[in-house]
């Protein structure tokens, strides 16, 4: 399958691009070192599919992503996801996958358990932004399914901060967040293609993770004496249910990923500690 992928260069595009190029997917690369930018509608004529991850936002930041520009944010984000998806429609591309966000949620109270078919309620541009897009797809001739993902880990800048903020024993507070591996979610978007009449959308979800146990395997790994912070209260929490990508034979990596990503995410830099 000859694969279009913008954000290549991305975290999520990344982990797809390696996955996609593993498969023998042949990819043509959309992003910065092609000279695609958002905004772009590209000749995609000869390609099978559309994988849209590329996101223009303010270094670091998905949520308030807009920074002090949103009329460019919406332009990019909005307007030039919409080109995007028209010009694939428009040159026969038969399949988009499109990474969306959990955000899109944002605005369900605290607590609401997020299932597959959960109507978006964005609280926020970015999710706006998203949410948008997803109903711009669904209305294309196309197969496409916008991915809900949650947080995303599996690249050392992750958790940098908290883990340096933890072996300096400095106070850590309490949070708590759902996450998957990005490998598992670059696998549920290349299992999206395989499938003959794929759902609009799914939810992307692996782990519920409390930094109290996320820094408890960094104790066991790196013998840091400090104390570990308190658990967060779960309760607000909006958990994904993932159950259209189980059902076509999705299966994340759980803790037992998490542990054995640990050690490639801990720099060599951090200390060791002597154990007692």
């Amino acid at each position: 399958m000859r694969i279009a992928l913008t954000g290549a260069s991305g975290i999520v595009g990344g982990f797809v691009l390696r996955a996609a190029q593993a498969a023998g997917h042949p990819v043509t690369r959309l992003d910065r070192g092609s000279g695609f930018q958002l905004g772009d509608a590209p000749d995609l004529g000869g390609h099978d599919a559309l994988i849209h991850c590329a996101f223009a936002h303010a270094p670091g930041r998905y949520r308030g992503g807009e920074g002090d520009n949103p009329e460019a944010f919406l332009r990019l984000n909005g307007d030039g996801t919409r080109r995007l998806f028209d010009a694939a429609a428009r040159d026969g591309v038969d399949r988009i996958v499109f990474l969306s966000s959990r955000a899109v949620h944002d605005g369900h109270p605290a607590g609401t358990a997020l299932p597959d078919d959960l109507p978006a309620r964005p609280a926020d541009l970015y999710g706006q932004v998203k949410a948008d897009a997803e109903a711009h797809l669904a209305g294309l001739p196309v197969r496409g399914t916008a991915i809900r993902a949650t947080g995303v880990y599996g690249l050392p800048g992750k958790w940098h901060d908290l883990f340096t903020d933890y072996r300096a024993g400095r106070p850590i507070p309490p949070r708590i967040a759902t996450e998957v591996h990005g490998d598992d979610l670059a696998a549920a978007v290349l299992l999206l293609l395989t499938q003959p009449d794929p759902p609009d959308q799914v939810n992307c979800s692996d782990l519920i993770l409390d930094r109290h146990d996320l820094l408890a395997e960094v104790r066991t790994l790196t013998g840091c004496p400090h104390p570990l912070p308190a658990r967060a209260d779960p309760a607000p929490l909006r958990v994904q249910t993932c159950d259209r990508l189980r059902a076509m034979g999705w299966q994340p990596g759980g803790m037992a990923k998490l542990r054995a990503t640990l050690p490639g995410l801990l720099t060599s830099s951090l200390p060791q500690y002597p154990r007692g």
